[in-house]
């Protein structure tokens, strides 16, 4: 089996060829893996990435890769839409016509935030700045893609929502460990909600969905799955767990949770807008999984936020990147 990942350096690019090296001695198929990042092939070119998935023959898409700047796509609207809405439709395309499974990853941003509780798959997308309208595109096009497609191919698609994602990168948790090396004080927003997910996680969840233990492609309905740890926090309590966490692991920080100042969001001004909710459930991800008959993906997805980000910080700690 072919397999083609884009994004090999971002956090969840790295994450996947983490579990797939791992994986690798176990499967009974030969199976060929390509990693692709910007300098192999930019996204925005459309030439380019058509006649990569030509070359490669994939029967597995994994689009780990998007453009992320949340702030900077405010200025680079045209940037944002090739690579976020464009390159997945065309990715989607290749997949539908060839009978190839296609797995992509979207955001909370395509949420205005404004609902009250957890948002499910067939809520309204209503997204507030250009990032969240770029991701909201892409999504559509792949449903387009894949709804259009006449070639009688088998082709399937998942698109997995996720938010405040950390792995082998910049994050969140990683900026506010290194502040807390340095500051007495911080100030962080507790007014936005919503769950920290490990690249290492969702890279596990969401190749469970698509490949069995054996490395053989299995079937799913496809369309929009939800893709989280439990439980939800804010940014202030992220922050707070994180600096903890890393003090129990005996990282030297100057500063302690307790200092860490509670702020409403408008305190702290951004040129693009943020969804203060971005709960989201994974009721529909955990039926599919409860339907293939394999508890250890439910139990994947019953872990708690909370402790994959100690068990994240605990490791950065032990291999001195703290």
């Amino acid at each position: 089996m072919n397999i083609l990942i884009f994004g090999k350096d971002g956090q969840l690019g790295k994450a996947f060829q983490v579990l797939l090296d791992s994986l690798i001695p176990t499967l009974v198929e030969k199976t060929n893996i390509q990693y692709v990042g910007r300098a192999e092939c930019n996204l925005s070119d459309a030439t380019k990435l058509n006649s990569l998935l030509n070359q490669s023959h994939p029967q597995l898409i994994i689009n780990a890769s998007a453009y992320t700047a949340v702030d900077r796509a405010e200025i680079e609207p045209e940037l944002a839409f090739a690579v976020n809405a464009t390159a997945p439709e065309l990715m989607a395309q290749y997949a539908a016509q060839h009978g190839a499974t296609f797995l992509h990853y979207s955001t909370d941003y395509v949420f205005d935030g404004e609902k009250y509780g957890f948002y499910l798959e067939d809520d309204m997308r209503n997204p507030l700045g250009v990032y969240g309208k770029s991701k909201a595109a892409g999504e559509e096009a792949i449903a387009q893609a894949f709804a259009t497609n006449s070639s009688g191919s088998a082709g399937q698609y998942a698109i997995f929502r996720t938010s405040w994602v950390y792995g082998d990168g910049g994050n969140f948790i990683r900026t506010i460990l290194r502040l807390a090396k340095d500051r007495d004080e911080l100030k962080v927003i507790a007014d936005q909600y919503g769950v920290p997910t490990s690249a290492q996680w969702l890279a596990q969840v969401s190749l469970g969905l698509a490949m069995n233990a054996k490395g053989h492609l299995t079937t799913f309905p496809s369309g929009v799955y939800h893709a989280v740890p439990t439980g939800e926090t804010s940014w202030h309590g992220l922050a707070c767990w994180a600096v903890q966490a890393a003090l129990d692991a005996g990282a030297p920080l100057r500063m302690l949770p307790q200092a860490i100042k509670p702020i409403p969001a408008v305190e702290y001004p951004l040129p693009a807008p943020r969804p203060m909710n971005s709960r989201m459930s994974t009721d529909k991800l955990r039926k599919v999984s409860e339907g293939q008959g394999d508890m250890s993906k439910l139990e994947l997805l019953n872990q708690p936020w909370d402790g994959l980000v100690r068990s994240y910080v605990r490791n950065l700690a032990k291999d001195g990147l703290i």
